[in-house]
């Protein structure tokens, strides 16, 4: 499974972001808001020259995935992405880290509605898997987000 991006915790979301793509020239791909996991909003940046890519994770206050923050200790996890693979390819990824003596944490594939996880590995550090939707599951997303169509009555 590649490495995909690093993820760091940031305080201020709108500082960092402007830090990041004003004075680094990061550009800005994806952006997310997963508070209704627990979690907090995440942007995702890329270098548009080597193409590597950083996370900027911000975490409501009190948020169980906001210990106290240290300045200059915010790595927040690292991130390996799957590929376009199912939700039960990632459970099994899942058990087979949690077998090779990686740590639960609370956000587990039935907690994420299947697209991730994460691991603690030996010193505690938090490792995320991901994944992105099969084609099946795309298509179904679109067919989801269509406009209702109105029936012209003749």
């Amino acid at each position: 499974m590649p490495l995909h991006y690093v993820g760091l915790r940031v305080t201020d979301l709108r500082r960092s972001l402007r830090f990041y793509t004003r004075t680094l020239g990061l550009r800005k791909i994806i952006q997310g808001d997963f508070r209704k996991y627990g979690r907090g909003i995440w942007v995702g940046l890329e270098d548009p020259r080597s193409h590597q890519r950083l996370e900027l994770n911000w975490y409501p206050p009190r948020s169980p995935f906001a210990p106290r923050f240290v300045r200059g200790e915010s790595l927040d996890h690292v991130g390996f992405l799957l590929g376009r693979v199912s939700r039960r390819a990632l459970e099994t990824e899942y058990a087979r880290l949690l077998r090779a003596g990686a740590r639960p944490t609370p956000m587990t594939p039935a907690r994420t509605e299947g697209w991730m996880a994460c691991v603690q590995d030996p010193d505690g550090n938090w490792i995320e898997i991901f994944r992105w939707p099969t084609a099946a599951e795309a298509r179904a997303e679109r067919r989801r987000s269509r406009p209702a169509r109105r029936r012209r009555r003749h």
